[in-house]
């Protein structure tokens, strides 16, 4: 699997709150790490309990992603997100992908930075470039 596809499986897996989806995109023993100042999230399972428990307040999610920076087997891609959360209500989510990928192009590691504001924003001009 290329990066181009990786990208866009990801984002309808997250559109969709789709767990079996996503983890299929990530190594047996891959890291997630939603949070750097927290430890990460490692192997299917782990992954799978986090996206459960992450989008199953989420509805009405919107993703869009910029264009992916790819140095060897390292990629960075901003991602921009729009949702109706249950607790907070209309939410945009701006955030960034740090990736590593295995031969086979499935994801060994995951690292991602994010922010969030209430209300429904559009990203600035020449966002995602």
């Amino acid at each position: 699997m290329d990066v181009a596809e990786w990208i866009e499986r990801y984002r309808r897996a997250w559109e969709q709150a789709d767990a079996d989806a996503v983890v299929e995109l990530f190594t047996e023993n891959a890291s997630y790490r939603n949070n750097i100042f927290r430890e990460p999230h490692v192997g299917r399972a782990a992954i799978r309990a986090y996206w459960e428990q992450a989008t199953g307040t989420q509805s009405e999610i919107e993703v869009r992603f910029g264009r992916p920076v790819v140095e060897s087997d390292r990629v960075s891609v901003e991602w921009w997100t729009t949702m109706d959360e249950v607790d907070e209500g209309e939410l945009t989510l701006p955030g960034c992908l740090v990736l590593r990928f295995s031969p086979e192009g499935l994801c060994e590691e995951l690292r991602e930075y994010w922010h969030f504001e209430k209300g429904r924003r559009d990203p600035p001009a020449g966002w995602g470039e």
